[in-house]
């Protein structure tokens, strides 16, 4: 159930309990989930000896990817808030930058983030940089 701009209440079926949206995504499936937990018990790992949580760790390594480069994380909860906004406590060497970056190197997670009929970014066709116009 959810209520609109215009306090309409909407009644949304709920799925049976047992669903998840997980086992429909392809890196959740059987064949791909003992990898990919692997990998994820990786960054688990580097975060505790960080001292920070996995999210953290994931926005800290957005931050520092370039001057140019901000992550933006949307909550509605003012605990995760604080939580995003102590990633920027997080500092990443050169070396741990390459060691989170080769736990999901190209083959490393294997199974697609969607499934195959879900649009996706790799659906658009992004106009080229020269045609933006600067102000």
């Amino acid at each position: 159930m959810y209520t609109n701009v215009q306090n309409t209440v909407y009644m949304v079926p709920l799925p049976n309990k047992n669903f998840t949206l997980r086992q429909h995504l392809p890196r959740f499936q059987p064949e791909n989930l003992d990898k990919n937990a692997q990998i994820f018990e990786r960054v688990n790992a580097m975060a505790a000896r960080k001292g920070c949580t996995p999210s953290q760790l994931a926005l800290a390594w957005v931050h520092h990817q370039g001057n140019d480069v901000c992550p933006i994380p949307g909550t509605t909860k003012i605990e995760n808030f604080n939580q995003n906004v102590g990633a920027l406590s997080v500092k990443l060497t050169p070396d741990e930058m390459a060691e989170l970056e080769s736990y999901a190197a190209a083959g490393e997670v294997l199974g697609d983030r969607y499934p195959e009929m879900a649009p996706t970014w790799k659906d658009s066709e992004t106009p080229p940089l020269s045609s933006w116009k600067s102000e």
